[in-house]
């Protein structure tokens, strides 16, 4: 099915740049919320995009009204009588999301895909409040959407092979990369990157790094941003959210650190509140340092631990190779996915996790792991598919063959 309109539900940050994006690929959009103002807070950021793409020459004044004029903002769902695909982009609230999917049914047609823009609740449950499970996909987009070019496109139990096929054309009509990621928490990239984010966490509360040496020595080893940067500009709520979502269906691997919950607590969000890890402007917080003393004291958290940036980036790897057992994405994809979807680089180059593993050897990377398992818990576990690689001498490049094979 070709995708000739388009709506979007929820016109924060994420639904005014999916409608932004929708309208960059000359289709309509019809943009919906609850509120006036954030209707018109989203077509204002909309514009905003638009126009630096103007102020740099990319495109001329008159292109620009001609984007802006394929978005209708509206307050009701009498728009949706013609839509083909619908992205909720409303708050990551299951209850939420059920309720926009049923309030759709009233108001599409029977052939408009429903499509969630959740980073890591279930598609399948979504689909079951409706009576077109077949009909509900997840398609995931990265923040900033009008920059992040990867689409993680999550088929759901119940969705149809039709279905999936129209949604990953619908991304490559975006200029997108879409993935398909088999349905588990997180999906894919925010699966792999949450023990990342979560260990940083760790290590500043328990004071083995400042925030500042920790994002330096993440930046050196390879990642775009460090991860207190990172979640400051995703948000700490929403990284919380998803932490907690994580914890409740992998288990203790997942457990938040502690300062999230002080974090939250202090209102501290990151950028969108001006102040989170750090404060905006400024850098490291006098307040972020008491609250770890406070948990220290207290005794709430470890004291006197080792810093070494492969006590982040190794969770990363090993929950990759995780992925890889459970069939969550083909090896290529879950690279693919993490170059797309953070920019990840090691040595210079723009690869992802299995490749990186391959190249400083599986067999370091399972030992390392097993010194981290035995200093910090069984969190650090060596995947499955590492213990079996290293058994069996895949090694990696050294060896020629690993998780890939190598001349």
């Amino acid at each position: 099915m070709y995708i000739f309109k388009a709506g979007v539900v929820g016109a924060g940050t994420m639904g005014g740049e999916i409608a932004q994006v929708i309208t960059y690929a000359g289709l309509p959009v019809v943009m919906k919320d609850i509120d006036q103002e954030m209707l018109d807070a989203g077509m204002e950021q909309i514009r905003s995009i638009y126009q630096a793409r103007v102020d740099k020459g990319k495109m001329g004044a008159g292109d620009m009204e001609s984007k802006l004029d394929l978005v209708t903002t509206t307050l009701s769902y009498d728009a949706f009588a013609d839509v083909d695909i619908v992205i909720e982009a409303v708050p990551e609230k299951m209850a939420i999301k059920k309720q926009v999917f049923r309030e759709l049914e009233e108001a599409c047609p029977e052939q408009t895909i429903f499509a969630s823009n959740t980073s890591a609740l279930s598609i399948s449950e979504m689909g079951a409040a409706t009576d077109k499970p077949h009909k509900v996909i997840g398609m995931h987009f990265f923040n900033p959407a009008h920059v992040m070019k990867l689409v993680e496109v999550i088929p759901g139990l119940d969705t149809g092979r039709e279905t999936q096929d129209d949604v990953v054309m619908f991304a490559e009509t975006l200029r997108k990369i879409p993935v398909v990621v088999q349905e588990c928490p997180g999906f894919l990239v925010n699966r792999l990157l949450m023990p990342y984010l979560n260990e940083a966490t760790l290590a500043l509360e328990e004071g083995a790094a400042t925030a500042t040496e920790i994002d330096t020595a993440v930046v050196d080893w390879g990642m775009p941003m460090g991860p207190f940067t990172l979640m400051d500009m995703l948000g700490i709520d929403v990284c919380a959210d998803v932490g907690e979502y994580l914890y409740s269906e992998y288990g203790e691997r997942m457990r938040p650190a502690r300062l999230f919950e002080k974090l939250l607590g202090a209102g501290r969000l990151g950028e969108k509140t001006g102040v989170g890890f750090y404060d905006h402007p400024g850098g490291e917080s006098e307040d972020v340092h008491q609250m770890i003393k406070d948990l220290q004291a207290a005794g709430e958290v470890a004291t006197g631990t080792p810093f070494t940036v492969e006590r982040l980036m190794y969770p990363l790897i090993n929950e990759a190779a995780q992925c890889v057992l459970e069939n969550v994405a083909t090896m290529t994809d879950i690279d693919m996915a993490m170059v797309a979807g953070t920019g990840m680089t090691y040595g210079g180059e723009r690869v992802g996790p299995l490749v990186v593993a391959d190249q400083i050897g599986l067999d370091q990377v399972a030992e390392t792991l097993k010194e981290l398992e035995a200093d910090f818990g069984p969190r650090f576990r060596p995947a499955r598919p590492l213990r079996l690689r290293v058994r069996a001498g895949h090694l990696g490049v050294k060896t020629g063959k690993g998780f890939y094979e190598h001349t």
